[in-house]
């Protein structure tokens, strides 16, 4: 039992290590983006049940916490692929409906949203 105990340590230590907090221009526009799901008015699909943007963002902040404590989100269009498109337990994708449009993949939406912020941010750096 000692043995074993020993042979984890080192990896539970190794673990530890790789993980960092996502860097704070990422977690920016992480933070951003997923405040534009909040404050949009649409509802964000999960598991075949429908959730206001406010239950969105707190079910993907804790997918955040989780990936960081494994490793680091080098960018926002990773946390978008690793957190925010599918489902971790049925694989079924997460979906995004405004009003009274057609739901899209929340990849789609989340992208299109991200490339809006982006596009206002190098507005404002001019």
């Amino acid at each position: 039992m000692r043995i074993a105990i020993a042979g984890i340590v080192p990896l539970l230590f190794a673990a530890a290590v790789l993980a960092a907090p996502t860097p704070v221009p990422v977690r920016a526009e992480i933070d951003a983006l997923l405040g534009r799901l909040e404050s949009a008015g649409c509802r964000f699909g999960r598991n075949n049940e429908w959730y206001a943007g406010a239950e969105a963002k707190a079910h993907l902040l804790r997918k955040l916490d989780y990936i960081e404590k494994l490793g680091t989100i080098g960018s926002t269009e990773e946390f978008i692929e690793t957190a925010a498109t599918k489902s971790s337990v049925s694989g079924t994708p997460y979906q995004v409906q405004c009003g009274n449009g057609a739901a899209v993949q929340s990849a789609q939406w989340l992208s299109g949203q991200l490339s809006v912020l982006r596009a206002a941010a190098a507005r404002t750096a001019r």
